[in-house]
């Protein structure tokens, strides 16, 4: 809120940067004032008898004047032209007369030109112009006084003060003072007369909340320092002794006019007294990215990438251009959020290697907000042209997509025939969505390579950075404390019976007896099991409840015998873990809980830190970041550890015939469709009716509306299929080729068809087998290969735990007719010494 607004008509360079740290300032077309800077907020007065070109007024509005104040003469042209909200009237008290309601409407504020600061004239004009600013500017000798600004204060008018009447020094009967003209509306609510006052960036993120007092304020105002009040040791100037001193962008007065706002340049290690940028919590966004960035700058080794981005303008060109490309692909509100940050990064790294700050950004963009012009919008003819063909190496293509998704209309599927398609178009409508594994194992190194080389500090500082939690210990152990576990009853009992189904199911896989075969005389060789003995379980957590995943990688860990079940999974904002999680990491025997997700979850577990135990081998399904994280670490000979199996998007794909219920088929089909905008939805349908397939279709609609997923199942269903089949033999060799996470059958006599079945996660078998059933209790698991991977890896079972060794026995008689097979082999490769270890034996046996 403006206490006063000043008029300047001379050159005044001290005066001009105190009043553009308090406020709005008017600049007098008439007079050219030559300014050491341009004001931050200013006002244009175009006092003149002849008309103003609308064109002109545009442009000064376009080069960031705020407001235009002009005559009536002139007023009548502008309405309607110039937005109403940079307009406004300037008007002789002496020359008032009615107003069109077009002039009223068509300006935010009035700037009334009187002899003399009359309240009831000014009151009364006011009321032609109910809701819009009143300005007031007297022509008076008598110098005004702070008790006039707070007058016209309390009719809703602002005093407007010729720079002639202000000073930097103390007041007079001459010139009022810049800091008393400022402070004449403030009024404290405190005992000590203080004022609270907020410290900010010049971006508008909080430093600190300290005390100004009318003392304080002043020399603020005049030297452009931060200077406040202590409580306890009185006039404070920042940085004074510690070198972390303030110049003083802005000062703002609040509503309420008893409290104030400091936007500054802070300089040293910060704000805080514990050497922080700010005392609430370090910056965060586009400011700390800066900090980031600037710091790399500084201290990063020459030939390092980063000096490099600095340094080589060509590859900065180049990461910028490749960003703005993949941003301009992404299509999930995710991957624009994700490509949107790492174009900002290159970006902004272009600004810093330039000189531009955040500040200087803001300051464009605030410039940008107020131009009043439009350019046609078209682009530049570089980007509209077609690129030329290029000669790709082929990739899959994923199946094609509409062009727009209609946020009202029926949720729908798209739909092909398999005797229609060519073979071509049939190996589209097997494929997926390209992932950008390569591009995310990328993003991730910085991650997993920090987690690495600094263990505990690094997960601490990504748990508190991506789960918004913060630790003291990223590791609980058992016995866990009974409190944390407490669940209702019924989650308890359903918790319970869904252990024991997977339990026995799991349990009936293995085997502990040891393969013994003779495969010739005095030749025996063996085979056992054994469990791995360290295993890493990732369940996907924070503000979600996953025990179902907790139960599928933990029973099997505990049914193989594994000796150490390392938990991962993040924490909620408050630190603590879900008690659902909680309770069946008691019922599986975990070891040990990892209160982290993220690549950084995955990288603790495969290298170890001082706290979290190194596995031998990591489960678990997660999203990019993790499935990135869990490819990178299987491929570092340092950190030796395996993994489950790649991952993808979730998905199903279903069989139905004449017998499927339409309502179930429906239900199906949204039940892997609102996991995730990514996930991937097939029915195969074998010489359904137009009304059956229409039933189902209008199932899958009603249904839809009906989740509070909608949103997701929109997008996902949109992008999903419905293949006409002929014969229940076409449909099982599409779906073959597909290789589904889950493939449920709506067929008549379902369960004959499974022989034919060769490429599935798992099989869901009839009308009343919901594939829901197998996500939490029926026994299978639900940790399944997805995109396809359904042709190499089984899902998640008991044996995925296990490795198998083999050996060998072999008697001096068994050698003596083995050995003469294996020598002539290890001679035919030219290996000697592998022949040699045989006819050593051989010539010992020999000479008995």
């Amino acid at each position: 809120m403006a206490t006063f607004l000043p008029l300047l008509t001379e050159e005044n360079s001290p005066l001009f940067h105190a009043l553009n740290r308090i406020g709005p300032i008017i600049l007098d077309a008439q007079q050219s004032v030559p300014l050491p800077e341009s004001p931050q907020h200013s006002c244009l007065l175009l006092n003149q008898t002849s008309p103003v070109d609308p064109q002109d007024i545009a442009s000064w509005l376009d080069e960031g004047v705020e407001k235009v104040i002009v005559p009536l003469v002139s007023v009548k042209d502008l309405v309607g032209v110039i937005p109403s909200e940079r307009l406004i009237l300037l008007l002789d008290v002496a020359n008032v007369s009615a107003f069109s309601d077009k002039i009223r409407n068509g300006v935010s504020g009035v700037l009334l030109k009187t002899p003399s600061i009359d309240l009831d004239i000014i009151s009364s004009v006011s009321k032609f112009f109910t809701g819009s600013a009143i300005y007031v500017l007297s022509s008076s000798g008598s110098l005004p006084t702070p008790g006039n600004i707070r007058e016209l204060q309390s009719i809703g008018a602002t005093l407007v003060l010729p720079e002639s009447q202000l000073t930097l020094e103390a007041t007079s009967t001459t010139k009022l003072n810049v800091a008393d003209a400022f402070m004449a509306l403030l009024v404290s609510d405190r005992a000590d007369g203080l004022f609270p006052t907020v410290v900010s960036s010049q971006t508008g993120h909080s430093l600190g909340l300290v005390y100004s007092s009318r003392k304080s304020i002043k020399e603020s105002i005049i030297t452009g320092k931060g200077v406040y009040q202590s409580r306890k040791h009185g006039l404070w100037r920042k940085g004074e002794t510690s070198g972390a001193t303030q110049d003083v962008v802005r000062i703002r007065v609040d509503c309420d006019s008893d409290s104030l706002e400091f936007r500054v340049i802070q300089h040293g290690a910060g704000f805080c007294h514990l050497n922080r940028q700010s005392c609430f919590s370090e910056a965060s966004g586009l400011p700390a990215l800066e900090r980031t960035l600037k710091s790399r700058r500084d201290d990063a080794p020459e030939g390092s990438y980063t000096k490099r981005l600095f340094n080589d303008a060509k590859l900065l060109q180049s990461k910028i251009m490749e960003e703005a490309d993949e941003l301009c692909r992404a299509e999930t509100k995710e991957e624009v959020a994700f490509e949107a940050a790492d174009l900002l990064y290159f970006a902004l790294t272009k600004c810093l290697a330039s000189g531009v700050s955040v500040a200087d950004i803001e300051r464009s963009l605030d410039r940008k907000a107020k131009k009043i012009t439009r350019r046609p919008g078209n682009a530049k003819p570089q980007w509209t042209q077609k690129e030329p063909n290029q000669t790709l190496a082929p990739a899959p293509a994923a199946p094609a997509r509409p062009v727009k998704i209609d946020a009202d209309g029926p949720i729908k599927m798209r739909t092909s025939d398999l005797s229609a398609v060519s073979s071509e178009e049939r190996a589209q409508l097997l494929c997926r969505p390209v992932l950008k594994s390569d591009e995310m194992i990328e993003k991730v190194k910085p991650i997993v390579e920090a987690v690495r080389l600094r263990g505990d500090e690094a997960l601490l500082e990504f748990t508190a950075k991506f789960d918004k939690a913060q630790l003291t210990s990223s590791v609980i152990f058992p016995p866990y404390a009974p409190e944390t576990m407490q669940i209702e009853e019924n989650v308890r009992k359903a918790i319970d019976i869904a252990y024991a189904n997977i339990h026995k199911f799991h349990a009936a896989q293995t085997n502990s007896s040891t393969l013994i075969v003779e495969t010739m005389p005095g030749v025996v060789c063996s085979r056992f099991a054994r469990p791995i003995a360290r295993v890493g379980l990732y369940v996907p957590g924070g503000t979600a409840i996953l025990p179902s995943t907790a139960l599928m990688l933990g029973i099997p860990a505990q049914v193989a015998g594994c000796k150490e079940i390392v938990l991962a999974t993040p924490p909620r904002s408050d630190g603590s873990i879900s008690p659902e999680v909680m309770y069946v990491a008691h019922l599986v025997g975990a070891s040990a809980i990892l209160k982290a997700g993220g690549a950084q979850a995955v990288a603790a577990m495969a290298y170890g830190t001082k706290t979290v135990p190194k596995v031998d081998k990591i489960f678990g399904p997660g999203n990019q970041w993790v499935t990135a994280a869990k490819m990178l670490v299987q491929n570092d000979t340092d950190a030796l550890v395996s993994i489950d199996m790649p991952a993808g998007p979730s998905e199903v794909l279903v069989i139905a015939d004449h017998t499927a219920n339409p309502a179930f088929v429906a239900a199906d089909l949204l039940s892997q469709a609102e996991h995730g905008v990514d996930s991937q939805v097939v029915l195969v349908a074998i010489n359904l009716t137009p009304e059956h397939l229409a039933a189902i279709e209008k199932e899958v609609d009603d249904q839809a509306h009906a989740l509070s997923r909608v949103d997701i199942v929109r997008q996902s269903i949109t992008k999903s299929i419905i293949v006409k089949a002929s014969s229940t033999e076409e449909a099982i060799a599409f779906s073959n080729d597909y290789a589904p996470e889950h493939l449920i059958l709506h067929l008549e006599n379902a369960g004959e068809k499974i022989a034919h079945i060769d490429n599935a996660g798992s099989v869901f078998v009839g009308p009343y087998t919901p594939e829901s059933c197998g996500d939490y209790a029926s026994g299978t698991n639900h940790t399944l290969p997805t995109n396809g991977y359904a042709r190499q890896f089984s899902g998640v079972n008991t044996l995925s735990f296990q490795k198998h060794i083999t050996s060998q026995e072999i008697t001096a008689a068994g050698l003596g007719s083995l050995g003469p097979v294996v020598a002539t082999l290890a001679d035919c490769e030219g290996l000697q010494a592998h022949a040699n270890a045989v006819r050593i034996r051989m010539r010992e046996s020999a000479n008995k």
